[in-house]
């Protein structure tokens, strides 16, 4: 007997009402009904919650401290304007404002707060650098040199979120105050200029803690990280041994401006691009401004700036011509006993021109890479420089709207975490949502959207809105539909040619592609998308004026990869594993059939004929529950003979190694899945109910799939592994979920090639789709085992990364909202569809014309709408039509 029961059986059997046997009885039934009810509160959340906290582990949705706090940063940003981050000690990194990553960029800013009358009373606000910042950075082997590592911090520092704020508190016995900082910048569903605004904000809260007013005075630092310098190594001016020397290109300089500054570098007249400018700043009319840190040697400008800030001087200093080194806010502060005061300081950028020419805009009619000079396009242009003129007319635009952004993005945040589904699963969706105010996107200047897959360190990572990538992003759809948009009609009208072939990347600027390379989930999954858009924005004049291309790229997908018309792709074709697929497989066809239910229903509401399409769809359902199903699991069969793609064995000499050319002929192409059990593989069914569209296929079989792949590709210790691919996803004590298995025992010699790999996005594509066939428990565990990969130690809980960081398929964590409580709305047919495996809930919804929050009481539906309005006319609760019930928001 567990020793926990045994000593709570011996304390009842104590009592003189119980006999021992009693008492074993009452136990047993009293866990037995705590079990049921954690089972039906959340999936079993509150007890995994509660052991967290009894072990001193992060526990979901909660504040991050100690060890936990370690790797934590929260960007703060416009979508597709640039970043920084702030992170979970109140430091400030990744400052990447240029139109690229630059993750490694620390600029140096900090805040400060100095107490009079008390000694040691100056202090940086931030909690205590973390251990890993020790050595291992740029430049520690010169001691972080340039680092303020070396200021006193306060001793202790919590990190809580509610996306998109972020909240901070600092404490410290030696100190009279507590100190909340709150980071955030605007998101506002449904309103994607103001969520794509060049700035963020952050708050510092000074609240006395005793008994007697506190005087201090707060003060703001940067240097000037907008100034371009080019390194050149064994200069032959170099000075003290260094080696290199930092040449200044154009002119720099601090500006100034109400109540703040401007880091500022102008552009050369062969380097538009070099313009930007940062600007920092207050509502405090009380401010003073040291436009210009002493300069002289080395550190001395860091020595007299902390100077000031210790002796809680009001320093300030003139603008100078050019060349400042760095500058600072000084704010005094009177807070009365137990009352707080409140400095908010404003960032914003702008930097309007970039040298960004992405694609294959570099080559020639032949396909030619012609290198940069023979570049015509016009190189990307951010979309705020086409809404705002320069710095001030941003500035001017956030101090003046200030209110209404920070309510309305509190409107958001306040209906997002009003939400009662389980903890793990609001935790991850909601860090995702991060990756919209990163680098991966960008916007351009007549305001449609491209991405990244990812972004490097200081670049994109896999460009051009990559279609199959992005097949897994949920979130933009419901919570910026007019954006999302913008990607179907890049798809289908410039990335699109006349035989229908679309280039699954985008070029930057966005223009048509010379080459049309193809991705048969990507393109498939396209037209599936163009459905669900249609039906969250109600727009049938946008789909009509679409369907002719919609139509074009299904005829091609047909021709291209089922030429006989079986209703399965068998010719090769490519896909998100970045090889193609030869012979029919269960993951691209169930895309396949999920795109011509897509054609057959569009066919429908428009008036078109779509007989085809049907016959298609049915010949290919039921190739796939019969002849693409071994009882357990879908699967692939293999086939390179007797295709129009040429058989690869034709291309075996006698130069080839001939243990590839005995494995070619036993096993065909390389990198295939065969009998594999694929995480992906009926994820085109996903995407069909993502979509509103329904399942095609058996149920009970596309469930066996999904619990075959929680059974045999979930692993909770990935220590004895192997993976020789790319292991820094997941190892070692780690758990995951690969991306294939063969519990068969028939794993071909050299199977898809990321197939040992753990990805975030699909790991949340498989647990959504597993909570919409009732198997919540098991998806709760993938979305547990993944969000314990990102708990702030190792990783930062708001950068899951793939193929780069902010990665765009872990935008799929959205649709675990869907798959827990099938919370959707149709605007084409004004009609809330709910089907909850949870029970009664509170969810969180978002349209076209509005966001709120949706649920069930008693199991009878409710809807309140916060911001906007969304027009219900009839809601359907499991297939059956119920009155709704309209709330107040507040």
């Amino acid at each position: 007997m567990n020793n926990d029961i045994y000593t709570l059986t011996e304390k009842l059997a104590g009592r003189p009402s119980l006999t021992m046997k009693n008492a074993v009885k009452t136990v047993f039934t009293t866990l037995l009904m705590s079990s049921l009810l954690v089972l039906f509160s959340c999936g079993g959340s509150t007890d995994s919650k509660r052991k967290a906290s009894a072990r001193g582990e992060h526990e979901y949705n909660r504040e991050y401290t100690g060890d936990y706090l370690s790797r934590v940063a929260f960007p703060l940003g416009g979508i597709g304007a640039g970043m920084f981050c702030i992170e979970g000690t109140g430091y400030f990194s990744h400052m990447s404002v240029r139109h690229r990553p630059d993750l490694f960029n620390e600029p140096g800013m900090f805040a400060a707060i100095s107490i009079k009358g008390i000694e040691n009373g100056a202090k940086v606000l931030e909690g205590q650098v973390p251990e890993w910042r020790r050595f291992g950075m740029p430049m520690s082997g010169k001691g972080a040199s340039g680092a303020n590592y070396g200021f006193p911090r306060f001793h202790n520092a919590s990190f809580k979120t509610e996306f998109p704020f972020c909240n901070i508190e600092l404490t410290d016995d030696a100190m009279p105050v507590r100190v909340m900082i709150t980071g955030w910048s605007p998101f506002i569903p449904g309103d994607a200029d103001n969520s794509s605004l060049p700035g963020g904000f952050v708050e510092y809260e000074i609240e006395n803690i005793t008994g007697k007013p506190v005087e201090a005075v707060f003060s703001f630092h940067s240097p000037n990280f907008m100034r371009v310098r080019e390194i050149i190594p064994n200069h032959p001016k170099n000075i003290n041994g260094f080696n290199l020397r930092r040449i200044e290109k154009g002119v720099n300089s601090i500006r100034p401006m109400a109540n703040g500054f401007v880091l500022s570098q102008a552009p050369t007249e062969t380097e538009p691009y070099l313009k930007g400018d940062f600007a920092i700043f207050t509502d405090n009319r009380n401010t003073v401004v040291d436009h210009c840190w002493y300069k002289d040697y080395l550190f001395d400008g860091s020595t007299l700036t902390w100077k000031a800030i210790n002796e809680a001087r009001l320093q300030a200093v003139e603008p100078v011509e050019r060349s400042a080194s760095g500058a600072s806010l000084y704010v005094p502060l009177t807070v009365k006993p137990h009352e707080s005061e409140t400095v908010r300081i404003y960032m914003a950028w702008y930097v309007p021109e970039t040298n960004m020419v992405v694609g294959d805009q570099r080559l020639n009619s032949e396909g030619m890479d012609m290198g940069e000079k023979s570049v015509q396009t016009e190189p990307y242009r951010p979309w705020y420089s086409s809404r705002f003129s320069d710095i001030n007319d941003v500035t001017g635009y956030l101090l003046e709207n200030y209110g209404q952004l920070r309510n309305r993005s509190k409107l958001f945040a306040d209906s997002f975490y009003r939400m009662t589904l389980p903890p793990e699963v609001v935790e991850a969706v909601a860090a995702n949502l991060t990756i919209l105010k990163s680098t991966t996107i960008l916007r351009q200047d007549d305001g449609r959207l491209w991405g990244w897959e990812g972004s490097s360190d200081d670049w994109g990572s896999c460009y051009g809105s990559n279609t199959h990538v992005w097949n897994y992003a949920q979130a933009i759809p419901h919570l910026f539909p007019s954006l999302e948009r913008t990607l179907r009609e890049t798809e289908f009208l410039v990335s699109q040619n006349d035989e229908g072939a679309q280039a699954f990347r985008t070029n930057l600027p966005i223009s048509r592609p010379k080459g049309y390379f193809a991705a048969s989930d990507g393109q498939l999954g396209g037209i599936m998308k163009v459905y669900r858009d249609w039906r969250i924005s109600g727009d049938t004049g946008w789909v009509t004026e679409l369907y002719p291309y919609v139509k074009k790229s299904i005829d091609y997908c047909i021709e291209a990869w089922d030429p006989e018309h079986n209703g399965y792709l068998q010719e090769p074709h490519h896909n998100t594993y970045d090889i193609n697929f030869w012979g029919p497989d269960c993951m691209c066809t169930s895309f396949y059939l999920g795109a011509l239910t897509a054609m057959v229903e569009l066919s429908k509401d428009l008036g078109e004929p779509y007989d085809s399409y049907q016959t298609l769809l049915d010949k290919g359902k039921e190739y796939m529950e019969s002849d693409l199903f071994n009882g357990e699991y879908f699967y692939q069969k293999v086939k390179w003979d007797g295709l129009r793609q040429e058989n690869p064995e034709h291309f075996i000499d006698d130069t080839w190694n001939p243990v590839e050319a005995d494995r070619l002929r036993r096993e065909g192409p390389k990198h295939q899945y065969g009998n594999g059990c694929l995480s992906d593989g009926v994820i085109g069914m996903w995407l069909a109910s993502m979509s509103g569209l329904g399942e095609i296929l058996d149920n009970d079989k596309v469930t066996s799939h999904l619990a075959s792949v929680h059974a045999y590709n979930l692993k909770k210790d990935l220590s004895t592994h192997v993976n020789p691919q790319r292991p820094g996803f997941a190892f070692g004590n780690e758990g995951g979920l690969l991306l294939c298995s063969w519990p068969r025992g028939d794993e071909p010699t050299l199977p898809i090639i990321y197939s040992k790999e753990v990805w975030t996005g699909i790991e949340y594509q498989v647990a959504s789709h597993l909570m919409m066939k009732g198997r919540v428990s098991e998806g709760l565990d993938i979305v547990r085992t993944c969000r314990d990969r990102y708990d702030g130690r190792i990783r930062n809980p708001f950068d899951e990364y793939e193929c780069g960081h902010w990665y765009a398929r872990a935008l799929s964590s959205y649709s675990l909202l869907q798959g827990l409580t099938g919370a959707r709305y149709d605007a084409v047919d004004s009609t809330l569809y709910i089907n909850s495996s949870i029970g009664d809930f509170t969810g969180f919804i978002s349209a076209e014309t509005g966001f709120g929050n949706v649920g069930l009481k008693k199991g009878k539906p409710f809807m309140s709408v916060a911001e906007g309005e969304i027009a219900v006319k009839r809601a359907v609760v499991s297939g059956i039509e119920q009155p709704l019930s309209l709330e107040s928001s507040d």
